[in-house]
């Protein structure tokens, strides 16, 4: 990983989704308040995890990258180009070296298409090799991602759940990306199958310089695979730093209570820590608190914390935080 050479830039990026009433003329009387100016840069070769609770934007934030959903407001630079500003044929150019693993291994293959066609695709789209090579070119993807090639006009309800998430790679591989979004690839596999994916995208990224922003849920994983780790709550990003800086040093209250929610293999450790419980459920994206948008669970917030948002800083170098009661190192 180059500490210099910034890959990914994202800045202020907002992505709002309006609430609709009416029959013949509808007109906006809300909206849902998924994504709210968040703020962080991802290096050339590394693995940036993003993590938080079911509904918390990590999702919404990857796709809003790559252009799946335009931002409400913010930038995202892509080797130094702004992707918020593209369109057409120029955007779809910057799409060959950005792709995305998606969660559910069962519903992000077309089950009317084999496997040729569906690795074939992208390579079709972007016109990277000529009709006669494509086949071929599929049936080394499907080697790279440790699948037989003779399977490659079977259909995906043909495959389990983990030789499908295999397919999903082979074809965000297929146009020979810089950058890929992993969301939640795991997630829906039995715990023997995501070691293997697991190991699957570390081997893929040491052997083709890959970059990953790795949405999960299962902090443990993060741990194993990411070399930096952000903590997503409510929309925002509330604290980022290393790995092993973050679960070793975490300074957001949201940040220490995921953590002491990992298990740990030691009884004797177990006892020992304090679990910390949020009391209620986290608010509606459609009408967050005002000031800090953690207060109304956090055990320490103050009235500052009700009425003012708190500064996205670096609070030690290296380890950024949003929190009123986080003290700077000097």
């Amino acid at each position: 990983m180059s500490e210099n050479q910034v890959l990914l830039s994202v800045r202020g990026l907002k992505k709002y989704f309006p609430i609709l009433r009416g029959i013949l003329i509808q007109r906006e009387v809300a909206a849902v308040k998924a994504v709210e100016d968040v703020t962080f840069d991802i290096y050339q070769g590394e693995t940036l995890g993003l993590v938080g609770e079911s509904g918390c934007g990590k999702t919404t934030t990857g796709r809003t990258i790559l252009q799946l959903y335009r931002p409400t407001a913010g930038k995202v630079y892509f080797n130094g180009v702004d992707l918020t500003e593209q369109k057409g044929t120029a955007l779809r150019k910057l799409r060959q070296h950005m792709q995305m693993i998606f969660q559910d291994p069962f519903a992000s293959l077309n089950s009317r298409w084999t496997i040729a066609r569906i690795i074939g695709e992208p390579i079709r789209v972007h016109n990277l090799y000529p009709r006669k090579e494509r086949v071929e070119r599929v049936g080394q993807l499907l080697d790279l991602v440790q699948l037989n090639h003779l399977y490659i006009n079977r259909y995906p309800h043909q495959f389990s759940g983990g030789q499908r998430q295999r397919i999903g790679i082979a074809r965000a591989l297929a146009s020979d990306p810089d950058f890929i979004i992993c969301d939640e690839p795991i997630s829906a596999l039995d715990v023997s199958i995501q070691a293997q994916i697991v190991n699957l995208l570390e081997e893929l990224q040491d052997r083709l310089g890959l970059t990953y922003l790795f949405i999960a849920h299962d902090l443990s994983m993060v741990r194993h695979i990411c070399d930096r780790v952000a903590v997503m709550y409510l929309g925002i990003i509330v604290e980022l730093a290393d790995r092993n800086e973050l679960y070793d040093n975490p300074l957001h209250p949201y940040t220490q209570a995921l953590l002491s929610a990992v298990p740990i293999p030691d009884p004797e450790k177990t006892r020992a820590r304090q679990r910390v419980i949020l009391p209620g459920d986290p608010p509606s994206p459609v009408n967050p608190p005002e000031g800090c948008r953690f207060h109304p669970r956090c055990p320490l917030a103050i009235d500052q914390c009700r009425v003012e948002i708190p500064e996205w800083r670096e609070v030690a170098p290296r380890h950024w935080a949003a929190c009123h009661r986080v003290q700077a190192v000097p």
